[in-house]
Parts: structure tokens; C-alpha cells; sequence
């Protein structure tokens, strides 16, 4: 009887042993985001963003007509702000295929470089 008790002791400590470890390999492969929603940046770019068009062509995580704005965040880094800002003014194509990006020569230089600290701040 004792045999057969440790021996689904050890059984059930390991079984619980082997799921714990997979557990935090399966939490360690998972991209790590932050949170940067209390960053001004952030704020400011979203509010320019959300009243804007873009969100038609572009999602988050998503691509729709245009790349998804993590994929951009990931291709891209803070000295190209100033060209992205005005790839948004003047419009492009052929970076992410054949179709054109819409130009938005209404938004400012300034606005267009919020919005594009705001979209690289999603960078996995």
C-alpha cells in the first residue's frame, strides 16, 4: 500500500512539475510589449491617428490595404521619423508593394511626426 502511495505521489508531482515548465516556456516565447500608454508620445499620436483616415488602410496588428503598424514599428526606428512624416504628407509607394499611399497634405510636418512616434512605440 505505502509503494502504491509514493508511488502516485511522485506520479502527480511530477505531472504537475513537467506542466509548470511548459507553461513558462510557452510565457517565455511570447513577445513582450510594453505599455506605453502613459507616454505623451504615445497619447498625442493616437489622437492624430484616430481623427485621421489612416485607420481605414491600417490596423495595429493587421495588414488591410496598407502594412499593419507593428510591421512598420519593426521595420523602422526613430532616425527615420522625419522621412515616414513625410512619406504621410506626400504619399508613396512601392516600400510595401505596388499600391499608393494616399497623400495627406493637410496634416502638418509636426502632426505627421506625432503620428509616427506613436506607430514606432509599437514595436515588439
Amino acid at each position: 500500500m505505502k509503494k502504491i502511495f509514493i508511488l502516485f505521489a511522485a506520479v502527480a508531482m511530477y505531472a504537475c512539475g513537467s506542466n509548470s515548465t511548459e507553461t513558462k516556456k510557452e510565457e517565455a516565447a511570447k513577445p513582450v510589449v510594453a505599455d506605453n500608454s502613459a507616454n505623451p508620445d504615445y497619447q498625442k499620436g493616437l489622437e492624430l491617428v484616430a481623427k485621421s483616415d489612416c485607420l481605414t488602410c491600417h490596423k495595429i496588428d493587421e495588414k488591410v490595404t496598407g502594412p499593419s503598424y507593428r510591421d512598420v514599428a519593426n521595420k523602422y526606428s526613430e532616425k527615420d521619423i522625419p522621412m515616414l512624416a513625410s512619406k504621410i504628407i506626400k504619399g508613396g509607394t512601392g516600400v510595401w508593394g505596388n499600391l499608393l499611399m494616399t497623400p495627406h497634405p493637410a496634416v502638418s510636418q509636426a502632426d505627421a511626426e506625432q503620428m509616427v512616434k506613436y506607430i514606432l512605440l509599437l514595436k515588439k
